[in-house]
């Protein structure tokens, strides 16, 4: 008698196929399976897409120089001045808190997620549910050529805060010339442009993406529950990149406000904040242009890191090291070094929302068609307090959202300022979170 004994997985496997008759193959992801047991309208007549956006700083505000407590209106102080001039435009949620249920807080991480995800993180790094982002992206991001674009003024990829979880974090630009190559470089069809032609190339990927069905599930029978459900994820991504292809082929329609930006010039790139200004500003042109050719629906922007590297120029002393070793000067009450950096972070913020509005669509603005999400990861740095971080919403998403309120918290959880900019958006979304920052309950002070 024979015994059949299986094949033991192993880094190399991969899924075969064919198509037309050529072989093709597509590597598998990490599995569990390959470790040890320890191991308004368009020109078209079409709506005006609705866009949504994050946009994250941190080391939070100084207390009692940023926002004013009034909530008949926003008060923006010295620290938001740069703000005053589109407060019309914004809505400040002040107070709301991050209860972590007896959890740690791991700072400087602790708070964006929380703020993001509406879960407090059990270890430090850990991102326990997706951003909303991510969620916002799965329901409107499919049908543009990106189904999100992320970007970083830092000079590291990785200083991103956008994840479907711990081990899936979105890698950001961080230089203008990259942005532009990605967005206007090969695969760019200029809606301005008629008669465009499919790109061979794109519909050989698609054709290569479909090859693999039958083994595939052949496999799937093969492994664990956790194997199988990390495949379903990755070959998720993979149909969401085989529409994204097929969107590639296909002639964009008519855009009025959609202007094929120039090639940024060479820069450098890095943590002196004049630098991170200068990229900032130019990756947010290059931005505005690529969701006003529907490019994209869905974007998040850093400014800084979590722990705010940024320095001045000649200088060591980094915006973090600042908060907690500068001495208050007792005159005015505040640490004015790292005053002078919240001050910039606040120029930059102003800066993003002047570009937005700077972009005609429709009878409005690019802006009055966005959403855009915007916060720190603490409220005061130099103590790493994650209660009453402050929150913004920009812009009117297309006429759903009011704006220019100051909303109290009153010791709310911060999750209920996510929950409504989802629903905003559209998101079928009724509960978000767990524990204490679980939610049900939306603003409706800002909802039109």
């Amino acid at each position: 008698m024979s015994v059949l004994i299986k094949k033991p997985f192993t880094r190399r496997d991969v899924l075969r196929g064919s198509i037309g008759g050529s072989a093709i193959a597509v590597s598998l992801p990490f599995l569990d399976c390959f470790l040890s047991e320890s191991g308004e309208a368009l020109a078209s007549g079409a709506p005006v897409p609705v866009r949504f956006g994050t946009w994250f700083w941190s080391m939070g505000h100084t207390p009692g120089y940023a926002v004013g407590e009034r909530t008949d209106r926003i008060e923006f102080l010295e620290e938001c001045k740069a703000l005053i001039p589109y407060v019309d435009e914004i809505n400040y949620f002040g107070h709301f808190n991050s209860p972590l249920d007896g959890r740690p807080n791991h700072v400087h991480h602790t708070g964006w997620v929380a703020t993001r995800t509406a879960t407090a993180p059990v270890l430090p790094g850990d991102i326990p549910a997706p951003t909303l982002d991510v969620l916002v992206a799965d329901a409107i991001g499919g049908n543009t050529r990106f189904r999100s674009i992320d970007m970083t003024c830092t000079g590291n990829p990785r200083d991103s805060f956008t994840a479907r979880n711990t081990h899936t974090r979105n890698a950001g630009e961080v230089s203008p010339r990259a942005l532009y190559a990605r967005l206007f470089g090969e695969g760019f069809q200029d809606p301005a442009k008629t008669g465009s032609q499919a790109d061979p190339d794109l519909m050989l990927q698609q054709s290569v993406l479909s090859g693999i069905r039958e083994q595939r599930q052949r496999f799937e029978r093969r492994v664990g529950a956790a194997d199988r459900a990390r495949l379903d994820e990755y070959f998720t991504s993979i149909r969401q990149l085989e529409t994204q292809l097929a969107l590639q082929q296909q002639q964009p329609a008519a855009l009025a406000a959609c202007l094929k930006p120039q090639l940024p010039a060479e820069g450098p790139v890095g943590l002196e904040i004049n630098v991170a200004q200068g990229n900032h500003d130019a990756m947010a042109r290059l931005l505005v242009m690529a969701l006003a050719c529907n490019q994209t629906r869905v974007f998040n922007m850093a400014f800084n890191n979590a722990l705010s590297s940024l320095r001045r120029p000649g200088t060591a002393y980094t915006h973090h090291t600042l908060t907690h070793e500068e001495a208050v000067d007792q005159k005015f009450g505040y640490q004015p070094e790292a005053f002078w950096f919240n001050c910039r972070v606040m120029e930059a913020l102003a800066s993003f929302i002047g570009i937005f509005k700077s972009v005609k669509e429709g009878n409005g603005t690019l802006l009055d068609n966005t959403l855009i999400f915007a916060h720190a990861e603490t409220s005061y740095a130099k103590v790493h307090a994650v209660d009453n971080i402050p929150v913004m919403t920009i812009g009117r998403a297309a006429g759903r959202l009011k704006t220019g309120k100051h909303i109290a918290g009153h010791g709310d959880p911060v999750s209920r300022v996510g929950l409504t900019a989802m629903q905003v958006m559209g998101l079928p979304i009724e509960t978000w979170g767990t524990g204490s920052l679980q939610t049900s309950k939306t603003i409706s002070e800002v909802l039109v």
